[in-house]
């Protein structure tokens, strides 16, 4: 019998929600290897507003972050909310910018891509 896979989104679309995505790593990193142990098919936990938020409000690099959730997350994909053509930002990105943005996420640890675009633009 096949189940349904979960992907646990409260590191990133939970606090966005419900703090404006003002969770430290160092709240987040005592229950990474709960979260981990769970079973979800995936932890949704960068992308959207968490790498501004990083920046902006935290004094936290967002690259970091994903290194250190990555190094504490051993058995569950990762999952980044991508925004399109304007991949973490309020802008849209040329295709380089974007590739070498995709592919050092993976090096960084990301496993799944969530795209979603305001305006349906496929480009």
């Amino acid at each position: 019998m096949k189940y349904p896979s979960i992907t646990e989104l409260v590191l990133r679309d939970g606090q966005q929600s419900l703090i404006a995505t003002r969770m430290r790593l160092s709240d987040m990193t005592p229950i990474l290897s709960k979260l981990d142990n769970i079973g979800f098919s995936s932890l949704e936990m960068w992308g959207g507003a968490t790498y501004d938020c990083c920046l902006r409000f935290l004094n936290e690099d967002p690259w970091e972050r994903l290194r250190v959730i990555k190094s504490n997350v051993k058995k569950t994909e990762l999952q980044m909310l991508l925004r399109g053509k304007n991949l973490v930002g309020y802008k849209r990105y040329d295709d380089s910018v974007i590739d070498l943005f995709i592919k050092k996420s993976i090096e960084n640890g990301i496993n799944v891509f969530r795209i979603f675009d305001a305006l349906n633009d496929i480009r």
